[in-house]
């Protein structure tokens, strides 16, 4: 126990959690658990920083790697980066496409929420042709979900492409028959949205199947997922 107030809760049940990366003694509240120091000189955080921390946020790099590297409170980095993702539309992006043939693949990967029990999954479909992520939706594995990614696809797809997926059930009902085509890993036919899976694991953290940097947030899953699929479809058009 320390004699410092919390100056979130201004409760005394507080401890003394080693140092900030400026060297100065950091506590922690037991009650309301937030991280903190006495005297803070609300230092600003620079604009160049602020873009480091977003370019860091994209790689596979835990927070408390970014407070070293960066050198800013843990406390400030937790805020910081709750309110990026809160911020983050949660629809997809793309470029305009006319009317004609277009192709679509989705697939469901499977993540969790603080613990593995929890699982979540992240369904996504991808513009076969371009390599845009055209679809996103993060939940269960059930026939809503397969419907709530259905509806985050824009309208160009849902009347004219031709849908690739695997032999999940619940995308029966849901997508087109005459355009839905159900086939086997060995086809090739959703390669695409296989590797972007693989590649998202190896992006982000808290989807690797064994790590330490899992989420303990739903919240911050979504959000993290949502980062990176803006930020790839960036790069896709330009």
């Amino acid at each position: 126990m320390s004699n410092i107030t919390c100056p979130r809760c201004d409760s005394g049940n507080t401890v003394r959690n080693g140092n900030t990366a400026y060297g100065k003694r950091q506590y922690m509240c037991k009650d309301c658990r937030k991280y903190f120091i006495e005297n803070p000189d609300n230092r600003r955080i620079s604009d160049e920083k602020k873009e480091l921390i977003d370019k860091m946020l994209l790689e596979k790099i835990p927070l408390a790697g970014i407070v070293r590297v960066v050198g800013v409170s843990r406390s400030w980095l937790y805020g910081y980066r709750d309110e990026k993702y809160k911020s983050l539309k949660k629809q997809i992006e793309v470029s305009e496409k006319e009317k004609g043939p277009l192709t679509i693949q989705c697939d469901e990967m499977w993540s969790f929420v603080g613990k593995k029990k929890n699982k979540v999954w992240i369904w996504l479909a991808i513009d076969a042709d371009t390599r845009e992520i055209v679809g996103a939706h993060v939940g269960s594995r059930k026939q809503e979900d397969a419907e709530l990614l259905w509806r985050t696809i824009p309208p160009i797809y849902r009347q004219c492409a031709v849908i690739y997926t695997d032999f999940w059930k619940s995308y029966e009902g849901v997508l087109p028959p005459t355009r839905h085509k159900a086939v086997p890993k060995e086809s090739g036919k959703t390669s695409y949205i296989e590797r972007f899976n693989n590649t998202m694991r190896q992006r982000i953290s808290r989807l690797v199947r064994k790590t330490l940097s899992f989420s303990k947030k739903m919240e911050n899953h979504i959000g993290a997922i949502w980062l990176f699929i803006h930020h790839y479809n960036s790069l896709i058009k330009n």
